[in-house]
């Protein structure tokens, strides 16, 4: 049996950390993409907050569905905001 080098078990680790990040990123949006239409305000404000940071136009459709759907105007306006500044990015 050989015996891995300093070299490949760093590059083993790297590997393992990126994957890792990818796999916890992804359950991240998933979750906030269903927090969006939550029962909990809070969760909404949160979720916003989080989305605001991801400029796709994936998460400009979801926001436009969220802003037509929400009920609460203070919620409705930051979704608003978040989505302006969301197109003048994508333009």
């Amino acid at each position: 049996m050989t015996r891995l080098s300093r070299a490949q078990i760093t590059g083993v680790g790297f590997l393992g950390g990126v994957l890792s990040g990818l796999v916890l990123w992804s359950a991240q949006l998933h979750r906030s993409r269903r927090d969006l239409f939550s029962k909990s305000p809070v969760r909404r404000l949160a979720a916003l907050g989080y989305l605001g940071g991801h400029q796709d136009s994936e998460t400009a459709r979801l926001l436009a569905d969220y802003v037509r759907w929400e009920a609460r105007p203070v919620l409705r306006r930051r979704g608003e905001r978040i989505l302006r500044r969301l197109h003048e990015t994508l333009d």
